[in-house]
């Protein structure tokens, strides 16, 4: 429901019109929500759609408006009749009342954001209820006392949001290897697919016949290889360089010679959007005979990739032409392999090492160039990124922080040319942008900074006055700390169908291009660039013209995908914590409003916990606080501050 609330607000082609909304769209349509001209269905100009959000005083609610960049409405506690937050509404606008937020009234009740929730037995009282694990609050769902005492104290159930059913016993509370289920469930993934699209799956031949493909180039013999982290089982990337003409190869997984356009296997991909990943497993956006061994650019295999040759003068682009192509990847690396190359600790091991490593180092020299000449313009900010390992028990087994080497440094500006040369190839598509924070960020910035004693030192641009906080904080070993600040203020990035730079990386223009496998965005990439190499001026303009709403749906379910990923980390986090109940761990002020929160340093890092007590604690403060309870249902760990850390 939530995309077809997008897609009619930005505007829906009559013939895009899916069979099970059409009902939607007529019924919106008599009464005068809609309107239709030249065959396109759009919002009447005094509705919104968007999400409602009820207010903690009870005061009424506000409507997050979806795919508009407008303030949020305001809807009286007398006009709600009983919506809900997460309840999906078309809202009418009161029009004339311009003191403090715009107000409207709820038109209709569509259905909810969540499609599921998940709810979990608890005793009070003596009396077991069914409550919901997000809100805290009792679930709507028709059981009784008689069918709840048949079930364990923290059993949970998958709930669907739309008739109030029980959809699925997901297990116990207590059980650590529940915490995926729980995750998922929520936002109802699945790591299944639906036997219609692994038939489609099952009739493609892992024999790549250059008969059969007579008009790709054949790049067989250039001595491809690929760099992955050592847990990688989906190789979206391949490179290759050749330094006496200082010619890149980026070639990338042709995904789109699978994944056609329309049927299941695209509708799958698309409501997917993004691969999942958990610290023990991923939850693939394609099935993974497609990610993992078909499309993936395995070593010693032939495989159909769509290919950028870039053509280098030190770190300036001369050239690029960009061509469907089959490769033979001859090795596949980790980071930690490549790095201990540039070490001097790793010998040939394998035919085909000599060619790669005759030009990983001169390549490693241009991408230096190339990074310093990208940070002469944008910004290089070090934001903390965890890696944990779990044990046989879905417990933590250790927390590391990652480390970004000179091999990640290297596939990363290989992966951001080819992403620039992608986007200059249209002026309308998929853009990936990162507008420039606002000044009201910024001031809130400069007042956080200010609280830790950095006085700010304005500079002719903001550039050089975010590069001076950033050597101010690393004077104070506040780098990475700092740097989160920084990322804070600015606004997010995001697809979107029109281009306006990339803020953070100083990039005119940019897209993604590079990781098929796992984002849809970039296969739509891929298609709208096949689409205008062949002159297809039917294919382009099918792919334009919901581009908007695709944009829009794209970003939302990356925040989505961040929040899966989040929230299993945190589930994690109070498992280990309650072990530590009681006990006293070191940590970090991250956070003072509106509650005090620390990041836990000692004994293992990351975990995020209230603090109580302690008098005048700032930003970055290091303290001793003892663990006091955890809530296993919402994550939430509390604790009792102790002393400062000298």
């Amino acid at each position: 429901m939530k995309s077809l609330l997008i897609r009619v607000t930005l505007g829906l082609d009559e013939r895009d019109i899916l069979p099970d909304e059409l009902e939607h769209i007529e019924q919106w349509y008599q009464h005068g929500m809609l309107k239709k001209e030249s065959g396109i269905y759009k919002l009447h100009s005094k509705y919104r759609a968007g999400r409602v959000m009820l207010t903690h005083n009870g005061s009424g609610a506000y409507i997050q408006v979806l795919a508009l960049s407008v303030r949020d409405l305001f809807v009286d506690s007398s006009n709600l009749d009983g919506v809900q937050t997460g309840d999906l509404v078309i809202a009418k606008r009161i029009l004339g009342n311009n003191r403090g937020a715009p107000s409207a009234t709820i038109a209709l009740v569509v259905g909810q954001e969540a499609s599921y929730s998940v709810g979990y037995i608890k005793t009070n009282l003596g009396v077991k209820t069914l409550i919901d694990i997000k809100t805290s609050h009792p679930c709507g769902v028709q059981i009784s006392s008689q069918d709840l005492s048949l079930y364990e104290e923290y059993t949970l159930f998958k709930i669907s949001n739309q008739d109030g059913q029980i959809v699925e016993n997901l297990g116990n509370l207590t059980d650590p290897l529940v915490d995926e289920k729980i995750v998922l469930a929520m936002y109802n993934r699945d790591d299944k697919f639906d036997d219609d699209v692994l038939d489609l799956v099952r009739d493609f031949s892992d024999n790549i016949s250059l008969d059969e493909y007579k008009h790709r180039v054949d790049l067989r013999d250039l001595p491809f290889c690929t760099i992955d982290p050592v847990s990688a089982k989906d190789f979206d990337d391949a490179i290759c360089f050749v330094p006496s003409t200082s010619t890149l190869y980026v070639a990338i997984a042709d995904v789109g010679a699978y994944v056609a356009p329309f049927g299941a296997l695209d509708a799958e991909a698309a409501k997917r959007g993004f691969s999942i990943y958990f610290p023990h497993k991923s939850i693939p956006m394609l099935p993974r005979i497609l990610s993992e061994t078909l499309c993936s650019l395995q070593p010693q295999v032939d495989r159909l990739a769509y290919v950028f040759e870039i053509k280098l003068d030190g770190a300036s682009v001369v050239s690029s032409k960009l061509y469907e192509a089959v490769i033979h990847s001859k090795r596949r690396f980790t980071y930690e392999q490549i790095d201990a190359f540039f070490q001097g600790k790793l010998k040939l091991c394998e035919e085909g090492d000599k060619d790669i490593f005759g030009y990983i180092s001169p390549l490693k020299r241009l991408t230096e160039q190339l990074r310093q000449k990208r940070l002469d313009i944008g910004f290089d900010f070090h934001s903390l990124e965890i890696e944990m390992k779990l044990d046989d028990s879905a417990q933590i087994q250790s927390v590391e922080l990652a480390e970004q080497t000179p091999s990640h440094s290297l596939i990363e500006e290989c992966m951001l040319l080819a992403n620039k040369e992608a986007a200059s190839m249209f002026e309308r598509g998929i853009f990936r942008i990162h507008e420039s924070p606002t000044e009201s960020s910024l001031q809130n910035l400069y007042e956080e900074l200010s609280t830790i004693g950095i006085v700010v030192d304005f500079k002719e641009s903001l550039q050089e006055t975010i590069e001076s906080i950033q050597s101010e904080a690393q004077a104070r070993d506040l780098s990475a700390e700092v740097d989160e600040l920084i990322i804070r203020a600015q606004m997010r990035a995001r697809y979107a169908p029109e281009n306006s730079g990339h803020f953070g990386l100083g990039f005119d223009k940019y897209t993604h291009f590079t990781s098929p496998i796992r984002r849809y965005s970039d296969l739509i990439v891929h298609r709208l660039l096949k689409a205008i190499q062949a002159d297809s001026t039917t294919r382009s303009s099918y792919l334009l013209r919901n581009i908007d709403a695709l944009c829009f749906a794209v970003s939302d379910k990356e925040r989505e995908i961040a929040d899966i990923e989040f929230r299993f980390f945190d589930r994690k986090y109070a498992r280990w914590a309650l072990k530590y109940r009681g006990k006293s761990v070191q940590a970090r002020i991250i956070a003072t409003t509106p509650q005090v929160i620390a990041q836990v340093q000692n004994p293992l890092f990351g975990a995020k916990m209230v603090v109580y007590g302690g008098d005048n604690l700032a930003l970055f403060d290091d303290i001793v606080a003892k663990i006091e309870s955890v809530d296993l249902a919402t994550t939430k760990i509390t604790s009792t501050y102790l002393d400062r850390v000298n």
